[in-house]
C-alpha cells in the first residue's frame, strides 16, 4: 500500500471503486423479472429491494455500534465488506434457486453494502479537511451511476441473462474493493478511535446539528429509493405501455444516472453557497415535483421524459450534502460512526416507504401514489429546521 497519496488521486480511485461496488445494488431488481418466472412468483421487485434495504440497515447499524471504520482501517474495511458483497451476490446463481435463498442472499449483499457506501464517505472525508461536500458529490454521483449500471447492462443487452448481470457486478464489487484496499491508504485528518465505547451513539444523538441534518436525510431517503425502485413501473404507466422494453430499461438508467451529475454540480455549487442551501433547495425541488405528478397525473407524452428527467436530478442531489452536514456535525474521530448510523435509519425509512407503496400499487396506478412521496422531502424541511432553531 502507497505511504502518501494526494487526496485529489485518493477521490477519483474511491469513486471509481464506490461505482464498481454499489452496482451491486439494484442488480437482483434488473433480474426480477426473470426471476419471477422462474420462481412462479409475483412483486418479487419491492421484495428484493426490501430485503437489500433490510440488509444494509442492520449492517450500518452493525458497523456503527462497533465503530468499525473508526476503530479499524476504514480502506481494509472497505475491501473486506466488498469482497464479502460479491461472494454472496454469486452464491445466487451457483446455488439451487428458491424465494428463501434468493431474498437471504440479497439481504447479505446489503448487509455488505453497509461497509461500502458510508464508509467510503468516511474514507473521503478522512482525505478532505475542507471542500467535503464537493468530495462527497463526486462519491454520491459514483452510486447513483452504480445504482444505475445494472439497467444499462439491461439496456444494452435485452438477452442478458440474470445470471450474467449478477457475474458481471459481482466481479466489479471484488475490482473496487482491490483498488481501495490495496491503493487507498488511510487519509491524513484521519483521527482513529481504537476504543470501542457503548455510549457513543447516545452521545451522538444528543448532538443538535447532527439531529437537524438528520432530520434533512430522513425526508429525502423516504422519497429516493421507492421513486429508484417504482421508476420502470411509472414509466410503464405514463406511456400507457404494459412490459418492460430495452428502451424502459434504457430511459430507467438515464433517470437514474443524470443525478450523478446533479450530485457532481451540486457539490461544486456547495463550495459557493453552502452545503444547506444546495440540501433544502433539491430537497424541495423534489417534492415539488411530487406535487406536479398529483395535480397534473396526465400530461403529453413528449413532457414525460423531460419531467422525470427533472426530477431524477433533483431527488438525489441533496444526499452527498446532508452526508457532509452530519460529518460536520460530529467530531472527527466519530465521523464514521455518525455517518454510518445516519445511513441505517435513512435506510430504515426507505423500508416502510417501498412496502407501503407497494401496498398502494394493489389500489392504485403508480401516477396515483408515487406523487405523495413528496411527504419526505415536506417533513425533512420541517425537521431541519425544528432542530437547527
Amino acid at each position: 500500500m502507497p505511504q502518501k497519496l494526494s487526496s485529489r488521486s485518493a477521490l477519483i480511485l474511491i469513486v471509481i471503486a464506490q461505482f464498481l461496488g454499489t452496482s451491486l445494488w439494484f442488480a437482483g431488481n434488473v433480474a426480477a423479472p426473470e426471476l419471477e418466472l422462474a420462481l412462479g412468483s409475483t412483486g418479487l421487485t419491492s421484495w428484493i429491494t426490501s430485503v437489500v434495504q433490510l440488509g444494509f440497515i442492520i449492517g450500518t447499524f452493525t458497523y456503527a455500534l462497533g465503530s468499525f471504520a473508526d476503530r479499524f482501517s476504514p480502506s481494509r474495511v472497505f475491501l473486506l465488506s466488498a469482497l464479502f458483497a460479491a461472494i454472496f451476490n454469486l452464491l445466487i446463481p451457483l446455488t439451487p434457486l428458491s424465494l428463501v435463498s434468493v431474498l437471504g442472499l440479497r439481504f447479505l449483499v446489503g448487509f455488505f453494502l453497509a461497509g461500502i457506501y458510508p464508509v467510503g464517505m468516511k474514507i473521503a472525508a478522512d482525505y478532505f479537511e475542507k471542500g467535503l461536500g464537493s468530495a462527497l458529490g463526486f462519491l454520491v454521483g459514483a452510486l447513483v451511476m452504480g445504482t444505475a449500471f445494472p439497467y444499462l447492462l439491461k439496456a444494452i443487452g435485452a438477452e442478458i441473462s440474470w445470471e450474467s448481470i449478477l457475474w458481471i457486478t459481482s466481479g466489479l464489487s471484488i475490482l473496487g474493493g482491490v483498488m481501495v484496499g490495496l491503493f487507498v491508504p488511510d487519509g491524513p485528518f484521519r483521527k482513529p478511535n481504537p476504543v470501542f465505547d457503548r455510549n457513543l451513539i447516545p452521545s451522538l444523538v444528543k448532538i443538535k446539528a447532527l439531529r437537524s441534518a438528520a432530520a434533512g436525510y430522513f425526508g429525502h431517503m423516504w422519497e429516493l429509493y421507492t421513486f429508484w425502485a417504482f421508476l420502470p413501473l411509472l414509466l410503464l404507466d405514463l406511456r400507457g405501455e404494459t412490459e418492460i422494453t430495452s428502451d424502459t430499461s434504457l430511459m430507467t438508467f438515464g433517470i437514474i444516472a443524470i443525478g450523478a451529475l446533479s450530485c457532481v454540480m451540486g457539490g461544486l455549487i456547495s463550495g459557493k453557497l453552502g452545503s444547506e442551501k444546495v440540501a433544502l433547495f433539491s430537497l424541495a425541488g423534489s417534492g415539488i415535483c411530487g406535487l406536479i405528478l398529483i395535480l397534473f397525473p396526465t400530461f403529453p407524452k413528449e413532457l414525460i421524459l423531460p419531467f422525470l428527467l427533472l426530477w431524477g436530478i433533483l431527488v438525489i442531489a441533496d444526499s452527498p450534502q446532508f452526508s457532509t452536514l452530519v460529518a460536520q456535525s460530529v467530531p472527527a474521530a466519530y465521523r464514521g460512526t455518525a455517518l454510518t448510523l445516519v445511513n441505517s435509519i435513512g435506510f430504515g425509512l426507505t423500508i416502510l416507504s417501498i412496502q407501503f407503496s407497494q401496498f398502494l400499487s394493489n389500489l392504485f396506478s403508480p401516477r396515483e401514489f408515487l406523487g405523495w412521496l413528496l411527504i419526505g422531502p415536506v417533513l425533512g424541511i420541517l425537521g431541519f429546521r425544528y432542530f437547527k432553531e
